[in-house]
């Protein structure tokens, strides 16, 4: 059996990434297997999760997928691990609303039977750290908290107070973290640098005898010697998994043969939901990565091309320098073939990309506009797609869910038809999006494919027409 547990804190920046991070690494050299996932629309904290124990993170999420799509998702990759971790996004009990629990990670564990441990940032607080924890505890009864660890913790004076606070309030504490700023993870615009980034950046020394970073290894060492893992490991209850070993080997869809899908894969493109990916190569698509920024064509024999968001911004000078690749990029969706990009390979398949010292880089010149960045993000916020026409993703009428999250804006929009009918949480956007150039489709929504699994089939069977044509 698995075990499980699901780490939230009482609000974003209170240090949940740095404990799961530190977790997945410690437990993992310790030779126990980790599964790990990530509630909400993230892909930065999912590419880190896989740096620290060597494991694909997937997200769940209970606004843009069903609880059967979560519950299936966490059952396939969670079977067969020691342990599966789950890092919540924001606060516990924060979500799409703020009268409901859709879309928190408290939703999330009540769904899967996962039970949390608690992050409070207890700098500045001392016996009102415990009015916090129990305020958590009791809001909702019907959660279960396998305990708080406090990280930022001052000294041993201030440890002592908030355990002797503790003791009063009734609820265990499974770690006292110091205060460690040199272990901070370097953020930028849209959060965290990727792993991609740091993989490079920080992941050149490495200590002796491990694969890990020398920054993951502090952070495992950090939380080895702060929280009390073996207790919390005997701590937590066995979780039943709704998927059989059978299940776990899902059989190819379509039997015949795949065809290739190129799909962008480098530090400038790496935001991707790994189930678009399963999705795809079920439904028959053989997936083929390929880089824009280091490769100077497209492999040979593609039948379709998806090109995910990431930050093509950081790497807009490589990309405009690379025109060969921009040029077998702008031929291929001139041919007819599919092409599926998302925020910033949709940004790659514009006139150019205006940094945020008004440069203007040139770029693939599928769609006639320009992408500029802005100071501060410019669109936010869960969405839900309907299709007004036929797309390579889906007929009209198709519906899909997913998210946006940008700071660039559009500059002259794309003279090509708007083919997604937007809404967001609170009811209908009234916001161009969508954009289709013959069989290319270029937006700034990600959209997650669980939450509607035909579009994986729609988007493999759109090659294969395109092949036979």
């Amino acid at each position: 059996m698995t075990k499980s547990l699901l780490i939230s804190g009482t609000h974003s920046g209170c240090g949940k990434t740095s404990l799961t991070l530190g977790l997945l690494a410690a437990l993992t050299r310790r030779g126990l297997s980790c599964a790990p996932f990530k509630t909400g629309p993230d892909f930065i904290d999912p590419g880190l999760h896989a740096l620290a124990c060597g494991r694909t993170s997937h997200n769940l999420d209970s606004w843009m997928l069903s609880e059967a799509a979560n519950r299936e998702i966490f059952a396939r990759y969670a079977f067969g691990a020691d342990l599966a971790v789950a890092e919540g996004a924001m606060g516990l009990f924060d979500g799409a609303s703020g009268t409901n629990e859709r879309g928190s990670a408290a939703h999330m564990a009540k769904m899967l039977g996962v039970p949390v441990l608690l992050v409070i940032d207890a700098s500045g607080m001392a016996r009102s750290a415990a009015a916090v924890a129990q305020g958590f505890a009791r809001f909702d009864p019907q959660l279960s908290l396998a305990g708080v660890v406090f990280n930022r913790v001052g000294g041993p004076g201030h440890r002592e107070i908030l355990s002797e606070a503790m003791m009063q309030a009734g609820i265990r504490v499974l770690g006292y973290l110091p205060k460690a700023p040199e272990l901070a993870l370097p953020s930028r615009h849209l959060g965290l640098v990727t792993a991609q980034d740091l993989g490079q950046d920080l992941g050149q020394d490495l200590d002796a005898g491990r694969s890990l970073p020398a920054w993951l290894t502090r952070l495992a060492d950090w939380v080895e010697a702060g929280t009390l893992l073996d207790a919390l490991l005997e701590a937590l209850p066995d979780t039943p998994l709704d998927l059989s070993p059978q299940e776990q080997a899902e059989p190819r869809a379509d039997r015949t043969q795949p065809v290739r899908l190129g799909v962008a894969r480098d530090r400038a493109f790496c935001f991707a939901y790994a189930e678009n990916l399963r999705l795809l190569e079920a439904a028959g698509a053989g997936i083929v990565p390929f880089s824009p920024l280091a490769d100077s064509r497209l492999p040979e024999n593609l039948h379709g091309l998806y090109l995910p968001g990431g930050y093509p911004e950081l790497h807009a000078q490589a990309l405009s320098q690379n025109a060969s690749m921009l040029a077998a990029i702008r031929a291929f969706a001139l041919s007819g073939r599919p092409v599926y990009a998302e925020c910033g390979g949709f940004m790659a398949l514009m006139q150019a990309i205006v940094d945020a010292e008004g440069r203007s880089w040139p770029m693939a010149g599928v769609f006639p506009c320009a992408a500029r960045m802005q100071t501060r993000f410019s669109a936010l916020g869960y969405r839900e797609a309907r299709f007004t026409a036929d797309t390579p993703l889906g007929p009209q009428g198709t519906a899909a869910r997913g998210h946006e999250f940008h700071y660039s804006s559009l500059e002259n929009a794309p003279d090509a038809p708007a083919v997604y009918s937007l809404a967001g949480r609170k009811g209908p956007l009234d916001t161009p999006e969508g954009f289709l150039a013959g069989n290319t489709l270029g937006s700034y929504v990600h959209l997650h494919f669980a939450s509607n699994p035909a579009l994986a089939g729609n988007f493999v069977a759109s090659m294969r027409r395109a092949e036979d044509a």
